[in-house]
């Protein structure tokens, strides 16, 4: 047989023997091996593979013996790779297959951390310079809401502690909120609006850093509407609360600082600034 001849034999048989191999059906993984390679990307904080062999695992196993801790280390694997919609996907999914597991308590807490970073958003953990006062806390009242639902169905739980101080930090939030929006109903000169916004502060966030100034907005907003009771009421009460605070001068008297008018086109009046 030529030399040739035999050489491409040896091509064909080496390629078909490759071939061969390749097609071959690949090995998976069993539940175990799946759970243990999750374990490990978890510790290495690879936590975008902890999460694809924890949703592999899910899949394949969703009666196995890993199967309700891989559901939970997903909620902390998604929530750890910034994927914070996916972690409450995934806190929601096992707070509701496995209420009575004695981690629950672990899954809302998360549920309301992930809530509670999702309102602040990209901007403000890179941009210092953000208002964050500015923006709807609606993420907010949900992990407000979340935290609630820990503390008063598990007050014994270990993230109770850190669950009450985010919710004191969401209220001082949604009280700081409504003061910034006041403060944009008075730059457009909707006063009534914007007393009902301070009013609201002072009612429902007593405790907040923001009630003082809430109040000596009360007391000039009811001045310029010619609500003089309610003027009067809201300056007892400051007065009582805050001597020497920022609303008095050095002599006691109220000092007006809220409402700075301003001269605005009939189209800024009518479209509250939007069209301006």
């Amino acid at each position: 047989m030529p030399q040739w001849i035999k050489h491409c034999l040896i091509i064909v048989l080496s390629a078909t023997i490759l071939a061969a191999c390749s097609s071959a059906p690949k090995k998976e993984s069993s539940e175990k091996e799946l759970y243990e390679a999750a374990k490990k990307s978890i510790k290495l904080r690879n936590f975008q593979q902890a999460t694809l062999a924890l949703e592999e695992l899910e899949s394949r196993f969703p009666f196995g013996k890993y199967a309700e801790q891989a559901q939970l280390d997903l909620v902390y694997a998604r929530y750890s790779a910034l994927d914070l919609d996916g972690a409450i996907l995934a806190a929601d999914r096992f707070i509701r297959l496995h209420p009575q597991s004695p981690n629950v308590d672990y899954a809302y807490y998360l549920r309301g951390v992930a809530n509670y970073n999702l309102d602040g958003g990209i901007a403000t953990q890179f941009f210092t310079d953000v208002d964050i006062t500015s923006r709807d806390p609606g993420n907010m009242r949900t992990a407000f809401q979340d935290f609630a639902q820990l503390i008063n169905q598990y007050p014994e739980s270990q993230y109770a502690a850190d669950a009450r101080k985010r919710m004191l930090m969401i209220r001082n939030r949604l009280a700081a909120y409504e003061l910034h929006a006041a403060r944009y109903y008075i730059r457009r000169e909707a006063y009534t609006a914007a007393a009902n916004r301070a009013a609201y502060v002072v009612e429902n966030f007593p405790s907040s850093p923001v009630v003082e100034e809430a109040l000596a907005m009360m007391v000039e907003l009811y001045d310029e509407t010619g609500l003089l009771k309610l003027k009067e009421d809201a300056l007892t009460v400051l007065k009582a609360n805050y001597p020497e605070g920022i609303a008095f001068n050095d002599d006691g008297s109220f000092k007006k600082q809220f409402i700075q008018k301003e001269s605005r086109s009939l189209l800024s009046v009518i479209s509250f600034g939007f069209l301006e």
